[in-house]
């Protein structure tokens, strides 16, 4: 199977690592590449110095789109900054390439319609890589929801914060694409899980209202911190869903709280449990044992590779994340406003 890089920072490099061990020798690699550096990214996010990125993987390498889609791959998986997603995948869809678009889809909502209908058209598949859609936990926490574990459900509370200068340690924050508004940058974009998988659980907002922006001391010029208030209607009931999205905390937090009428289910994706509680204060703690970060990635490669040979169908195609793109910008214009922003799906 030809497959075609497109960028090959860190996660372009998990995503490598994947489709080697996922295809080994039946795999042909070729990367398109914009930046020359050559150091290599390990699985636990650290350089392993005096290793030579080409060496290592021996990929055909390309500085020219045109010419790398010469030949046309089977897939393109298309990692590098935010704000080159679109063209990359329009250029590759065009050649009849099925694409793996590392999230988010875009940095704005220009040209995802067009994308969608060439896909469509052409009949490719197109998975927006969302990791945490494979989470234990989380498939835990959306089967007791869909049980009625607790009810009624009142409201929802998710949270994710992390210190963006800790996360690549070998590289200057301010340099990295989640920094930068012409990359496509900002904690909204940058860490979309939360609006993925709550619009995925209680359905997509009727309203958003937000409050936010560059609050911290961060050299960076994208919001690093967020606070949202979505109204969903969820099994025919107004759900408030609350979210807070940050670059700051120490230690990091990623976690979802759903409140209902006989009790609370906590679902905490850094200490891996999800917690159930009810109205008599009896607990009910699963825990994912044995952790490894890198399946969420490998299980969504193979996904994707399942939806190539019609054995399933994108678990996020594009036009479900075009709905979080939606919400994601949303969001944005309500900070930008002050005013609550209004919704239609």
């Amino acid at each position: 199977m030809k497959i075609l890089m497109v960028g090959l920072g860190s996660i372009g490099q998990r995503h490598l690592r994947n489709v080697l061990a996922l295809l080994g020798g039946k795999a042909e690699i070729s990367a398109y590449r914009v930046r020359k550096e050559q150091a290599v990214v390990t699985e636990t996010l650290t350089l392993e110095e005096g290793t030579d990125l080409g060496k290592k993987y021996r990929y055909d390498s390309y500085d020219d789109l045109e010419a790398a889609l010469s030949t046309p791959p089977d897939a393109v998986f298309i990692c590098n900054p935010s704000s080159m997603h679109i063209p990359v995948a329009l250029a590759a869809a065009r050649r009849g390439c099925h694409l793996f678009i590392e999230k988010p889809l875009s940095h704005n909502l220009d040209g995802i319609q067009e994308l969608i209908s060439l896909v469509e058209e052409k009949r490719l598949v197109a998975l927006v890589g969302f990791q945490l859609r494979f989470h234990p936990c989380l498939i835990r926490f959306r089967r007791l929801i869909a049980e009625e574990r607790v009810g009624n459900l009142l409201a929802v509370h998710a949270e994710v914060g992390e210190y963006l200068p800790g996360w690549h340690r070998w590289e200057d924050y301010r340099r990295m694409y989640a920094s930068r508004m012409d990359l496509g940058g900002g904690v909204v974009l940058t860490q979309i899980h939360e609006i993925d998988y709550t619009t995925d659980l209680f359905g997509p907002p009727r309203t958003v209202y937000a409050l936010g922006g560059h609050l911290s001391s961060l050299e960076v010029d994208v919001e690093d911190t967020a606070a949202i208030l979505m109204e969903c209607t969820f099994k025919g009931r107004r759900l408030p869903v609350f979210m807070h999205m940050d670059y700051l905390q120490r230690p990091p937090r990623r976690r979802c709280r759903v409140i209902g009428e006989r009790g609370s289910i906590t679902m905490d994706l850094r200490n891996l449990e999800v917690v159930t509680v009810d109205n008599e204060d009896r607990k009910d703690v699963y825990r994912c044992e044995a952790f490894d970060r890198n399946q969420l990635f490998l299980d969504e490669v193979e996904h994707f590779f399942a939806c190539m040979s019609g054995e399933a169908r994108p678990v996020v195609d594009l036009r479900t994340a075009a709905v979080g793109m939606k919400i994601a910008m949303a969001v944005r214009e309500s900070m930008e406003a002050g005013e609550k922003v209004s919704l239609e799906f």
